[in-house]
Parts: C-alpha cells; sequence; structure tokens
C-alpha cells in the first residue's frame, strides 16, 4: 500500500466535508473491493473516509417500500425478515455473495456505488426500479447505473440509503465462478402489477443492463415458457478467461428462465 491519512468522522456532514476538500480523498465503506484495491497499488488516496459511524446502517418497511441503509451489511440483508418476507430475490441473492467474510463486512452502499460489472446488487435495484439516496439528492436506479465501474455519484457524494418498491414476485439466479462467486451472468427478476422488469450482471460490457424483449415476453406471460426463442446478442456481452461472450449469451437465456420458474 502507499501511505495516506485516515479519518473516521462521526457525522455525515463532516465526512462530506473532507471528501468535498480534496480530490483524492476516497471513501470507505465494507472495504471487500477497496482494501485490495490498495494493496495492489491500484489506487493511491491521500485520504482514506472511513464510514462507519455515519449511523447509515438498518433496514425499514413503510406502505409498499423497503429502505435499507448503505452500511447495512449482507449478511443482515440476507437475514432481515422483512427483506424475507417482502423481497425473498435479494435476500437470497445477498446470501449468495462472496464468503461468509465477505457478508459480514462487505454492504450494500459500497457495492452500488462501486458499479462492479459482475456484483449482484446492481441487478436487484435495477430490476426492482430502486431509488439510491445520498446526501444530496434522490437517483433512479435506471439513471445510476452509467457503465462498467461508473455511476452518477460526484466524486463527492456519499449513498445513504437505498428505496426499494416491494414487487409482486421476485427471484436471483447466478452462474458464479467457483473461485470468487462473482456472477458469470446473474438476473434478477422482479414482477409488479405493471409489468416485469428483468436485470442482467455479469454479462455486459458496460455493466448490468435490463433485457427489453424478455421484460415483455414476461410481462405477458410470466413464465418461464414465454422465454422460449428469445436470445441476446453476444456483441455487446464479455468475453473472457472464464465464459467467451457467445456462452455467456447462452446463460442469458439459460438463468433467466431459472430466475423466472423460481419466482413463478
Amino acid at each position: 500500500m502507499y501511505d495516506f491519512a485516515y479519518q473516521k468522522p462521526g457525522s455525515l456532514a463532516d465526512a462530506v466535508k473532507v471528501l468535498s476538500g480534496d480530490s483524492e480523498a476516497k471513501a470507505l465503506a465494507g472495504g471487500q473491493t477497496f482494501i485490495p484495491v490498495l494493496k495492489q497499488r491500484l489506487n493511491k488516496p491521500s485520504t482514506v473516509v472511513d464510514l462507519a459511524k455515519l449511523g447509515l446502517s438498518g433496514i425499514t418497511v413503510s406502505g409498499d417500500k423497503v429502505t435499507i441503509g448503505a452500511m447495512t451489511r449482507h449478511a443482515d440483508v440476507a437475514a432481515n425478515a422483512d427483506i424475507q418476507a417482502k423481497i425473498p430475490g435479494l435476500a437470497y441473492l445477498a446470501s449468495q455473495i462472496g464468503d461468509d467474510a465477505v457478508r459480514h463486512r462487505g454492504t450494500i452502499g459500497g457495492s452500488l456505488a462501486n458499479n462492479d460489472p459482475a456484483a449482484c446488487y446492481p441487478s436487484a435495484v435495477l430490476a426492482l426500479g430502486g431509488t439510491i439516496k445520498t446526501d444530496r439528492r434522490s437517483i433512479a436506479a435506471d439513471d445510476f447505473f452509467q457503465g462498467m465501474f461508473t455511476t452518477a455519484l460526484e466524486a463527492d457524494e456519499i449513498i445513504t440509503a437505498v428505496e426499494l418498491p416491494i414487487p409482486q414476485k421476485s427471484s436471483y439466479e447466478k452462474f458464479r465462478n467457483p473461485a470468487s462467486r462473482y456472477a458469470i451472468v446473474g438476473i434478477f427478476v422482479a414482477k409488479f402489477a405493471a409489468g416485469v422488469r428483468l436485470a442482467i450482471t455479469g454479462a455486459g460490457q458496460g455493466g448490468v443492463f435490463r433485457q427489453a424483449e424478455m421484460e415483455k415476453a414476461l410481462s405477458a406471460n410470466f413464465t418461464a415458457d414465454a422465454l422460449n426463442g428469445i436470445a441476446t446478442p453476444s456483441d455487446n456481452l464479455n468475453g473472457d478467461i472464464h465464459a467467451s461472450a457467445e456462452y455467456r449469451a447462452h446463460l442469458i437465456g439459460v438463468i433467466a428462465k431459472r430466475a423466472v420458474a423460481k419466482a413463478a
């Protein structure tokens, strides 16, 4: 690691002040991506701003929405009775992230801010049509994810919570890398009265994305058979040592059917 200063502010205002006053300062949430990046000397922050004392964890249900604090850990999302009852797909997703150690340190806000193209949470928040709350505004999920490791966040902006509409049905399935457990292809499907939203992670060159043709078919008939004959072009999909773009295109069809069958 390079040398850096370390601060652990006791308020959101103080954390924002440090970040806005130093363009090289970086926020630390759970650290499951950030710490390895520091160890590999891929990032050289002047100051690491630890968000642990800001009180940004917790899960609440109000009306037809679930709100999850940004510093809520994956293990807490997975074990929460309200999440299990209201959005079971999200509880299952959280239970499948990394290993036990990662799930007890990693946070939903950190995952969303990082927007790794193979991370699980972006698919859930996008499929659910969620809203990302920050220290200064609310950002719709459709506007938040802007490409690989890229979001609508400003450099000194901090995610405070995620607000998720409660769907009629939800499910998540992924074909995971056996070592890292990142999604080679992961699919979250959410059925609402107004229609179905389906988001794919792990496969797109630009990160998480929605599959409009599948959404249209499932909105008319929420069964796995409705996806018969629907192909996802491989042109804009990832190809690497783990899977070719063509194989990922095939997996999208297979995993989408599994997700819908589980939800239905």
